[in-house]
């Protein structure tokens, strides 16, 4: 593998399919592992924290440590504390990561920042209409990401993203999107591993969200066919992957070819 020194790995749909593991990918990360390659994970999971998710991974046979991975949550709090100091946020999301968004002043009554996190039940119509009527009144509102969709055990659900071209139609301002697709993600993990993004593949199932942005920064791009992979997206795209696998468990064989 003497071309590759990193591996940027997207989680949910990739190695895991709502926490239950893809086939070979734990003799994947052990052949990393092995191999000397650093690894990193950037994912847009936004219902656990990286302590969580680490504890998840290494349950199911792929050890890792919370400083690897990189979610949605870690860098909007990082954000939300350079850009708005102090102020009360609302965060509309599922799931227990207050860990993760330590020394933020959370307030649902009366905020002065929105904070979006993955879609789930908490996306209610009366819910969205709030974050509307408060965009509407000049309160800024963060997005945690801004993908599209996931992949549910019993098939797609629809995620932030698609809220979020509906919120800005109707009130005319833009939302900051601070995890995938954006590019932050992608450049601290680098940093994180120490790799040049010319010496990294990245890894996950999510054309336009993952893979596209990580080869624009000149990272190899590799699309796999599991999690929310649809045959249809890669055939009607206009930017193509470097390379389209399976499954991740045929990482290593391609890997030896780079």
């Amino acid at each position: 593998m003497a071309g590759v020194d990193g591996v940027l790995f997207d989680i949910e749909g990739v190695l895991v399919t709502e926490w239950q593991p893809v086939p070979g990918a734990a003799d994947v990360m052990a052949r990393l592992r092995a191999d000397g390659i650093r690894r990193a994970f950037l994912t847009n999971t936004t219902s656990r924290t990286r302590v969580r998710i680490a504890q998840s991974l290494t349950d199911l046979g792929m050890p890792v440590d919370p400083d690897e991975i990189v979610t949605a949550v870690s860098l909007t709090a990082e954000h939300v504390q350079q850009t708005y100091p102090g102020q009360r946020c609302w965060v509309l999301n599922d799931g227990d990561i207050a860990e993760d968004l330590d020394g933020i002043p959370l307030d649902d009554t009366d905020p002065e920042v929105v904070i979006l996190g993955g879609a789930g039940d908490v996306f209610g119509h009366r819910a969205i209409s709030r974050v509307a009527d408060l965009m509407l009144d000049g309160v800024p509102v963060v997005a945690m990401h801004r993908a599209l969709s996931w992949q549910a055990s019993d098939g797609l659900r629809v995620d932030t993203g698609v809220y979020l071209a509906g919120l800005e139609e109707l009130t005319r301002r833009s939302v900051v999107t601070v995890g995938k697709p954006s590019m932050r993600g992608f450049l601290v993990a680098a940093e994180r591993m120490g790799v040049e993004p010319d010496r990294m593949v990245v890894v996950g199932d999510d054309l336009a969200g993952e893979v596209l942005p990580g080869q624009r920064l000149g990272m190899t791009g590799i699309l796999v066919r599991t999690g929310k992979f649809r045959q249809s997206v890669l055939d009607l795209a206009v930017e193509r992957p470097n390379h389209v696998l399976d499954s991740v468990a045929d990482l290593p064989e391609l890997l030896a070819r780079l």
